[in-house]
């Protein structure tokens, strides 16, 4: 199954855990590469009847596999990360206090310089700053994934 989607034995650990994940999050109903699969299928048909019937829609008329997939993982970090009201609601979304932002901006001020070098202000970038945070904690949330899968096995 891997061979199909293009990755290597670590990257397919990882999409598994983070389709896991997007059932937890209540954004799929179905974690396995099967499901990927239909729902891949489905969208092709979608955007297949869109075209013919001369609709707009983003994005390109057919998925591959590869493509698909990289879609739903791109999607499932981007809806984490600017949580919408099914994440917000799976009880896995974090508050992100004041206090974290603004520790972030003090440790991470190497990353937050415009091109001349000189620095954001906080105001202009907290938006940045609490997505970074979010993205962060999906990470960990996959990682942990990983971890009970190794225990398990």
């Amino acid at each position: 199954m891997r061979r199909a989607y293009a990755l290597s034995e670590e990257e397919f650990c990882r999409a598994e855990a983070e389709l896991e994940l997007a059932v937890s999050l209540g954004l799929i109903g179905q974690a396995g590469f099967d499901a990927l699969e239909q729902r891949r299928l489905q969208k092709n048909e979608e955007n297949r009847r869109k075209k013919a019937a001369g609709e707009v829609f983003y994005g390109p008329c057919s998925f591959t596999r590869p493509m698909y997939l990289q879609y739903e993982l791109t999607r499932f970090r981007l809806e984490f990360s600017l949580p919408s009201r099914t994440v917000r609601d799976s009880g896995y979304c974090p508050e992100i206090t004041e206090a974290q932002k603004r520790t972030f901006y003090q440790e991470n001020q190497d990353l937050l310089t415009r091109a001349q070098g000189d620095l954001f202000s906080y105001e202009e970038i907290e938006a940045v700053i609490e997505k970074r945070l979010r993205e962060a904690a999906y990470d960990r949330l996959v990682q942990d994934i990983l971890c009970q899968s190794e225990t398990r096995e």
